[in-house]
């Protein structure tokens, strides 16, 4: 039986919810007239406010790009007094300034509402312990994650990333039956507790996010955690996590439609594609109050989905496949990092871990990719070796259409993250 935190809204469909979108669209418009970006903007296209009549007027509207939010650093994009500002949070800023967002009181409201419905939506209600194993400095996975389940009546415990073993031991102790973290990171977490031989036997729950991850991905972490997982989708500019979120049928995303306006389209174009047709997320925040934003290029790449869901909600994503600047181009062919993960975690011999690096070498590009062998699956031999090399150039061969290397090397002599894994070097910019 499906749970609800907000049953109306979470199955409003139809013209009931276009006309909620379109009052929230305009009241949008309405607070973007004090964001000289926007007045800029929009002066420079032609277009008057009062001109988007209908939800389909908004392709009228220009881009937003992360740049122009770099570009407006730090309060550029607030369109509220900064007293009403109640909290800031940045992204990471790791290629120059971060994005800055600012939230009110209201929008921080919003936001735990949404983490609510998400986390009500896969079964967590009171009674239920959360550990809460991300960063809660100015990633807004942490806080964002912790008022919402606080909102929700369950129990939080703020372990933060770091110290695995105690993590552990917390989950043990505290008769956790949920975690929050990377995907990357519970796979850590899975594998330090068994070299610890320690079961997690009240864990239920995975919910995670942050970065892309495979259903070969999946299956891995709920046979390793004894868990059920559950993707997890947000950006720092549309609040943080709980833009979207799987339910029990974990069949795509619902993307929550009466706080986000969705369109898909194509990264190369901006042409605006229709539903089963990958492209890049395009969203409208409708319900943020110190940072509106109008048709916000995420960079994510994913489809609208056309079949009903038996949940009874509404509108919903494909899985991320990765971000339109996290994809390599490789000999013209499209490659993204969660497909490799793909193929590696259907073959045994290999473990979980893998890097992959990019050079050109002679003008042409060439793929280098090292995993790590399983111990349970490899006898040592150099035949043996070989032979698992081999299967994993074949299998990689088979799904990418694209051959490339593979080094295999020691278990445990990769890195692991806590936060975002960082799997990808691409040296050729370099060279």
């Amino acid at each position: 039986m499906a749970m609800f935190w907000n049953e109306k809204i979470e199955t409003l469909k139809g013209k009931d919810l276009e006309r909620l979108q379109l009052k929230r669209l305009k009241l949008t418009l309405s607070r973007v007239e004090s964001v000289g970006f926007y007045r800029q903007q929009l002066k420079q296209a032609g277009i008057r406010t009062g001109d988007i009549k209908t939800l389909d007027d908004i392709r009228k509207i220009p881009f937003t790009r992360k740049q122009d939010l770099r570009n407006g650093y730090p309060f550029g994009f607030i369109a509220v007094p900064l007293s009403k500002v109640a909290r800031i949070h940045t992204t990471s800023g790791t290629t120059g300034k971060p994005t800055v967002v600012g939230y009110t009181r209201g929008d921080l409201e919003s936001w735990a509402e949404l983490i609510a419905r998400n986390l009500t939506m896969v079964g967590l209600r009171e009674g239920d312990i959360f550990q809460n194993m991300v960063n809660y400095g100015m990633f807004t996975g942490g806080l964002g994650f912790h008022y919402g389940a606080e909102k929700a009546g369950i129990t939080v415990i703020p372990s933060a990333t770091g110290n695995t073993r105690r993590q552990i031991e917390m989950i043990r102790d505290f008769g956790v039956t949920a975690v929050h973290c990377t995907p990357s990171y519970a796979l850590h977490l899975a594998e330090v507790a068994e070299d610890l031989g320690v079961d997690l036997p009240t864990l239920r729950i995975g919910m995670f996010g942050a970065e892309p991850w495979s259903d070969a991905m999946r299956g891995e972490l709920e046979a390793r955690l004894g868990i059920t997982a559950y993707d997890s989708y947000g950006l720092s500019e549309l609040y943080g996590p709980g833009v979207a979120f799987e339910c029990h049928e974990r069949d795509g995303l619902h993307i929550w439609h009466d706080s986000y306006l969705v369109e898909i389209i194509d990264p190369a174009t901006g042409e605006v594609l229709g539903p089963e047709e990958q492209g890049e997320l395009v969203v409208t925040p409708l319900v943020k109050e110190a940072m509106p934003l109008l048709r916000y290029r995420t960079g994510d790449i994913t489809m609208l989905l056309s079949d009903e869901c038996p949940c009874g909600r509404a509108e919903k994503i494909a899985r991320i496949t990765g971000r339109s600047d996290d994809m390599l181009v490789i000999r013209g062919i499209n490659v993204f990092p969660s497909q490799i993960e793909h193929v590696l975690l259907r073959i045994p011999e290999v473990g979980n871990q893998f890097m992959v690096y990019v050079d050109r070498i002679n003008h042409l590009d060439e793929m280098t990719i090292e995993v790590e062998t399983n111990r349970a699956h490899f006898s040592g031999e150099l035949s043996d070796l070989s032979r698992i090399q081999k299967k994993v150039v074949k299998e990689l061969r088979d799904t990418l259409e694209l051959r490339t290397s593979v080094k295999l090397v020691e278990p445990g002599s990769l890195p692991r993250f806590e936060g975002k894994a960082k799997r990808v070097i691409d040296r050729r910019e370099t060279i």
